[in-house]
């Protein structure tokens, strides 16, 4: 995937300020997925990694890295939220918060929920987009992570 799935204009995302502008499909967070990470994160903490001693844990068996799970927000991004038609470019700019809120158990799927929660205009004709996210654990009541996102776009 290389980039919005769908585009929409900056008047039609204006409208879904406070409002849910999309939710993306269910990723498995599986413990091949888990040890990739651990690999090219170089966190072989035995919680992601060792499934024997993970069993010993309070979790009952390995969990993926938070930092995973938050990194799979621009592919669930990709699927639910709309680019901005007109614009010359977006890019992540950060976040104001992240906090994670349950582990993600291996073999377990999250996605993302996206609400519009502000457009602020910047300088030279920039767009600064903040989304609050919510990434679900499927069957679980609480959420993996919740995070206050910042894009760029220049117009």
């Amino acid at each position: 995937m290389q980039g919005p799935t769908r585009a929409m204009t900056l008047d039609e995302i204006k409208d879904y300020v406070g409002r849910e502008i999309g939710v993306s499909d269910w990723f498995l967070l599986d413990q091949e997925r888990i040890s990739r990470f651990a690999d090219v994160t170089e966190d072989h903490m035995f919680l992601h990694v060792n499934p024997e001693a993970a069993k010993m844990t309070p979790f009952g068996g390995t969990i993926a890295h938070g930092l995973l799970t938050l990194s799979m927000m621009p592919v669930m991004a990709y699927q639910a939220v709309p680019g901005v038609s007109g614009t010359k470019m977006g890019v992540n700019y950060g976040y104001n918060k992240v906090r994670f809120m349950a582990p993600v158990k291996s073999g377990k799927r999250i996605r993302g929920r996206f609400v519009v929660k502000a457009l602020e205009p910047q300088s030279g004709g920039r767009m600064q987009i903040v989304h609050d996210c919510t990434i679900e654990i499927e069957g679980e009541d609480k959420p993996a992570l919740v995070a206050e996102w910042i894009t760029m776009v220049w117009m």
